[in-house]
């Protein structure tokens, strides 16, 4: 595509991993407030694949590869859930023989191949000044790769597991906690009436924030996640304790999708692994549910206690964003944009608490970021404790300071 400068520059942007609700938001704040600032903006469908996809002739139809986003295109999707843009999992520096884009087969026949050398001939193709990727730390650590090799990228963090390093908050964490309490207390009319343990799965691979929150503002008894390793015996103990102190007749507990038991290691639904080399989570609820089931009669006198089982899964990532996930999205927009108008990048832009900033985007790859489980989870009662919230961030636990 001819590069003809018309703008004041040129930005992409794109979305990647999985979807969260607020995604719109973002992609609506950033375009218009740079078309406004009179850039032209670009958006790349399904996340890092379009632009791996993107055929170099002004005669080849890419419009499944990226699309010029105008105020109306984002005025319509922006108050909605999901991402228009579409999303994928690819990653272009380790990619399998048989998902190299069939026009450049010929020249990448490995078993993994590094399509990073075309990445960055078809940003220059389309004349990409600057690039936002939004997207959780698989996403945007190719993200960093790229801004490694000279590219001028200012990040987005998003993924309802809210474990990207640097930020207290990631877009789609609020509406993934907000749905865990709706569905926690809609389910708990049927535990109750049948005198039942209900146990919830969901998500979090390696880190708890999605159980740990929302059972701190009780929709939970109990909660197991990631960061500690669990004994059976001991949780099944105390849910029916909790059962049989309630004068409704039954307990909560949430369980992490990357929990683990003590003796056991995470549970998958297949072997099968994404470009990140991660198998997908799932089933970590059947297992403790049935043998939830087998122990309660020991610890209830004899007689066992039915379970009613549930994977929220899908059903918080769908939707429309909650208030926090529309108003976040918005202000990350703006602050990337800010950054640009200044001419700086190489940064990922933030909330620290309870205030937006930036930090250098490398943090993304620094380090892990999961529940301080010394400080914030009581591995007696397997649930969230505090001592104060005096001078605590907005979201607690979800500082690393």
């Amino acid at each position: 595509m001819a590069n003809v400068k018309k703008y004041k520059g040129v930005i992409a942007i794109l979305t990647g991993g999985g979807d969260v609700p607020g995604l719109n938001p973002a992609i609506r704040a950033v375009t218009i407030r740079a078309n406004r600032e009179g850039y032209k903006v670009i958006g790349l469908r399904r996340g890092w694949a379009g632009i791996t996809e993107i055929i170099r002739d002004p005669k080849a139809d890419n419009s499944n590869n990226f699309i010029v986003l105008t105020d109306d295109i984002v005025n319509k999707a922006g108050r909605t859930g999901g991402t228009f843009l579409h999303t994928s999992r690819t990653r272009p520096s380790h990619m399998r023989k048989e998902d190299v884009p069939r026009h450049l087969q010929d020249q990448y026949k490995d078993e993994v191949n590094d399509l990073t050398p075309e990445i960055l001939k078809n940003l220059e193709w389309l004349g990409v000044d600057f690039l936002i990727p939004i997207g959780g730390d698989d996403t945007l650590s190719y993200g960093v790769r790229l801004y490694q090799e000279g590219v001028k990228v200012v990040a987005i963090p998003k993924t309802m597991d809210n474990d990207v390093p640097g930020t207290d908050y990631c877009i789609g964490f609020s509406t993934c906690v907000t749905r865990t309490i709706s569905m926690a207390n809609s389910l708990r009319t049927s535990a109750g009436s049948h005198e039942r343990i209900l146990v919830m799965e969901v998500f979090g691979r390696y880190a708890g924030f999605t159980a740990m929150l929302p059972t701190m503002a009780g929709a939970a008894n109990r909660c197991v996640i990631p960061e500690y390793k669990f004994d059976i015996d001991h949780l099944t103990k105390l849910l029916v304790e909790d059962r049989n102190h309630n004068p409704s007749r039954y307990s909560v507990v949430l369980i992490s999708e990357g929990a683990m038991y003590k003796g056991g290691e995470m549970i998958f639904e297949s072997q099968e692994k994404d470009a990140y080399g991660h198998a997908k989570l799932g089933g970590i609820g059947d297992l403790v549910s049935r043998e939830i089931k087998i122990r309660t009669a020991k610890y209830n006198h004899g007689k066992a206690i039915n379970i009613i089982n549930q994977k929220l899964g899908y059903l918080v990532r769908g939707g429309d964003p909650d208030a926090i996930d529309s108003i976040v999205p918005m202000a990350y927009g703006n602050l990337a944009l800010d950054l640009i108008l200044s001419k700086i990048h190489g940064r990922l832009v933030v909330l620290k608490n309870g205030r937006y900033d930036d930090v250098p985007l490398e943090v993304v790859t620094s380090r892990k970021k999961v529940v301080n489980v010394q400080e914030y989870y009581n591995t007696e009662r397997l649930r969230p404790y505090y001592h104060s919230f005096e001078m605590k961030p907005f979201l607690l636990m979800a500082s690393e300071l």
